[in-house]
């Protein structure tokens, strides 16, 4: 049940059309954090480094707040808001 929740929410997040959303998802430390970004930004990137894009359980997100990316873990994600409309995993 939770592997297909996931993919929804992998799925909604990427529909969303480069938009900022936010989403709240527990840490690996086990905090919370709230995060405004976007997808699809490629502006700074560097290609050479190491990255998780291609674990299907991370997203690379641009937090527009602090200009960096970051890597959200989709199945520890609580809540996403976007197109003026709010999703909460229960």
């Amino acid at each position: 049940m939770k592997n297909s929740i996931t993919n929804v929410m992998k799925n909604l997040l990427q529909v969303n059309g480069g938009r900022i959303f936010t989403v709240t998802f527990k840490k690996k430390d086990g905090t919370l954090r709230k995060l405004n970004g976007r997808l699809g930004v490629h502006h700074g990137k560097k290609l050479s480094s190491p990255t998780t894009e291609s674990i299907p359980k991370y997203l690379v997100v641009y937090d527009v707040q602090k200009q960096a990316y970051r890597n959200v873990n989709v199945s520890t994600i609580q809540s996403v808001n976007m197109l003026k409309r709010h999703f909460e995993v229960c």
